[in-house]
């Protein structure tokens, strides 16, 4: 599971992830500029950092080397999510309290990702209510 990043790490990895193809320093730092003041070399290093850690692969192009990321920032927030998950002393009230804070868009596309990881399963709304409490079998 990877580490969380930092705030100059997700900055860059926001834009390898946006721009989905190999990018240089110089890209990346000519549009953290935009935004803030931040030198060539720490651009550089954050990079270089990014790379030791496994979250980009990197060519050399000329004299410079162009990064691409080694996955997608939808399986970065899920590491991310299973993590902070698997670590709860109750992973069920824990997805309770999350579904808790989901607005109904966001649960609409949980919806829409169980219907893709568990086709066969039938819709919430589609089980039969028993006041006897969950479904066993009979």
């Amino acid at each position: 599971m990877p580490r969380q990043l930092g705030e100059l790490e997700d900055a860059v990895m926001t834009r390898v992830w946006q721009w989905n193809r190999p990018v240089t320093v110089r890209e990346v730092l000519e549009d953290l500029q935009q935004e803030r003041s931040i030198a060539y070399t720490t651009v550089m290093t954050v990079m270089d950092n990014l790379h030791q850690k496994g979250w980009v692969r990197r060519e050399v192009e000329g004299r410079a080397y162009r990064y691409t990321a080694v996955s997608t920032r939808a399986a970065y927030s899920a590491a991310l999510m299973n993590e902070a998950w698997s670590h709860s002393d109750n992973p069920a009230a824990a997805l309770v309290a999350f579904f808790g804070m989901m607005s109904a868009e966001q649960r609409d596309a949980l919806r829409d990702a169980m219907r893709i990881v568990s086709p066969e399963a039938p819709d919430a709304g589609d089980r039969p209510v028993d006041d006897a409490g969950p479904e066993t079998e009979r």
